[in-house]
């Protein structure tokens, strides 16, 4: 059965590099994993962001981030919450703390995609897509 889920599928795939420690990983471009992945590197999760190939072919080139002498993978965790059969939507006083403050949640709100934190900041609720720490 294949995954109708592009976002599952990004997040897989970041998932599936950084517990291999490898440089960097390709995931289909898509206005969405765009937004996604910018949030992560603003959040300091991935360090740069490219992209290769034209049209329905391109692909984001997503640079992992390591720390420490051992590379521990920056993305510990990731984990979808929102789902194409359930989808999740808090509203501003309900959006998640992920560890406290010390991961981030993914919201896709009416202003666009961004981090629990800048969403609470602006004071829009929308669709938790994943946490990350």
């Amino acid at each position: 059965m294949a995954n109708h889920d592009p976002i599952s599928d990004l997040l897989t795939r970041i998932r599936n590099a950084s517990e291999k420690k490898h440089e960097n990983t390709k995931v289909p471009a898509s206005r969405m994993a765009r937004s996604i992945v910018r949030v992560l590197q603003q959040e300091g999760f991935i360090a740069e962001i490219s992209e290769e190939g034209e049209g329905v072919q391109s692909l984001l080139v997503l640079q992992l981030k390591y720390s420490g002498k051992h590379r521990q993978p920056t993305i510990r965790r990731v984990q979808r919450v929102s789902k194409p059969g359930l989808r999740i939507y808090k509203n501003t006083r309900q959006l998640p703390k992920v560890l406290g403050g010390l991961g981030v949640a993914i919201i896709s709100t009416s202003k666009g995609v961004m981090s629990d934190r800048d969403a609470r900041k602006q004071g829009v609720g929308g669709e938790v897509l994943c946490y990350v720490y």
